[in-house]
């Protein structure tokens, strides 16, 4: 027993796996140790307001770069990868700037529909924080496809005590939610700061080097290589769009419905529920995506792998959730203060939904590697649709901001199972198709 528990966590897979887990799990211990002192500091009407601005922002912000981000890691050839980081880059400078010009031109009525006036103050930062985004999503992506995980873990680390610490200071001065917003936005520059300082520092820039020497013939420029995985402007950006908006959506109407109060409990309550999402479901999908990639080109059993996942992070999810379902009103009260209760119902029954989540992760990192884009784009559509219709439930029969939480979470949960099943169907699919050609 002991032999086979040193071969299994000596695998590439768990080592890496374990590296981004234990600086998720440091730095998510370090915001939850400030978070009591920081949310009594602000306050659910401080919390709420910088929700309405991060979903906004994080709405537009996901199709910055058109997604092609994501693509890095999958050429072969490094060239091709830095193309596509530049592409992205270059997109993201050129959406940026037409945000700015349209937030000039129309900026308060766009805020009017919305009803978030409440934001109009940082209007000007979105475009700010959509840039950000994007450079954060490149020189992420490249140190996944380099597998520099304890580097990411390092960055994860210092940036939340740094950021966490900022926070802290300037809300025994200034407490309000300018702080909030400001300092989330400083937060993704200074990961992407350190991310570039530790490429430069690291191997990783010799490999970079390596190939920009290359003669230029060996690598295709950037409009052949936009064209070669245009299936992520055409179909993955319009999902990444579609989900930002679905899973934006609680804030902003509850906004609307009941007040930022009530968007600041929902804020806080999936800030909670996204510490064990954060760190093993982030953890994971960083690993398994170039992990999966690899599988597919070495003909490996696709479907195997993909349960043998699933199950392991079903199996690690179930414990935290299950307390946070069972306890989260009492718990949110003495963490939080009882101000905070509230975002405690919420919890219990968004924990429901962010386990189905968790164990969704290494699903969602298949996707386009098995050339489901498409596919997820339907879903997707079909998820903004449900996910519309349960909320209105919620508002507007049940006229409840728990019961609208709640109907929103069932829906959540039906969306990812039916998603799961999907994908795991694919892989078989693919298994079959794999192994008719070897026996062919």
């Amino acid at each position: 027993m002991r032999q086979k528990i040193q071969q299994f966590s000596q695998r590439p897979f768990v080592r890496n796996v374990a590296a981004v887990a234990g600086g998720t799990a440091a730095s998510q211990a370090i915001s939850m140790a400030f978070s009591p002192l920081i949310t009594r500091l602000y306050g659910p009407e401080a919390y709420g307001i910088q929700g309405v601005f991060m979903s906004i922002a994080g709405i537009i912000g996901t199709i910055a770069a058109m997604t092609y981000p994501i693509a890095i890691v999958l050429p072969k050839s490094d060239t091709d990868a830095l193309g596509l980081a530049r592409l992205s880059i270059y997109i993201g400078i050129v959406t940026s700037l037409l945000v700015t010009l349209a937030l000039f031109l129309f900026g308060q009525e766009i805020l009017s529909l919305l009803n978030a006036q409440e934001i109009s103050a940082f209007m000007y930062l979105i475009p700010v924080s959509m840039l950000i985004a994007v450079a954060g999503g490149v020189v992420n992506q490249w140190l996944i496809r380099k597998k520099a995980f304890i580097l990411t873990a390092k960055v994860a680390v210092w940036q939340t005590l740094l950021m966490s610490t900022v926070k802290a200071g300037l809300g025994f001065v200034y407490p309000t939610a300018a702080v909030l917003v400001v300092t989330n936005i400083s937060s993704d520059l200074l990961s992407t700061v350190l991310m570039l300082l530790g490429l430069r520092r690291g191997r990783v820039r010799h490999i970079i080097e390596q190939a920009e020497t290359k003669d230029s013939e060996s690598g295709l420029g950037e409009w052949e290589l936009a064209k070669r995985h245009r299936d992520f402007p055409l179909l993955r950006a319009p999902q990444v769009l579609l989900n930002a908006a679905s899973q934006s959506l609680p804030i902003l109407l509850l906004a609307n419905y009941f007040g930022v109060t009530a968007a600041g409990f929902y804020s806080i309550a999936t800030v909670v529920l996204g510490v064990p999402a954060g760190l093993i479901g982030n953890s994971v999908k960083q690993v398994f995506y170039p992990r999966f990639n690899e599988a597919v080109h070495n003909r490996e059993n696709l479907s195997a792998l993909m349960l043998k996942t699933i199950i392991s992070m079903g199996m690690i999810g179930l414990l935290p959730f299950s307390v946070v379902m069972v306890f989260g009103p009492s718990l949110f009260d003495v963490v939080f203060g009882a101000a905070w209760r509230t975002a405690g119902e919420y919890g219990r029954w968004l924990a429901i939904w962010f386990f189905f989540e968790l164990i969704n992760r290494p699903v969602v990192s298949a996707i386009p590697v098995i050339r489901l884009q498409g596919v997820f784009l339907i879903y997707e559509i079909l998820s903004v649709l449900l996910r519309v219709a349960a909320l209105y439930i919620g508002f507007v029969v049940l006229q409840s901001d728990v019961g609208a939480v709640a109907v929103f979470s069932v829906a959540g949960v039906a969306l990812s199972i039916s998603l799961n099943l999907y994908v795991i169907w694919s892989c078989r699919t693919a298994d079959i198709r794999c192994w008719k050609s070897e026996y062919r």
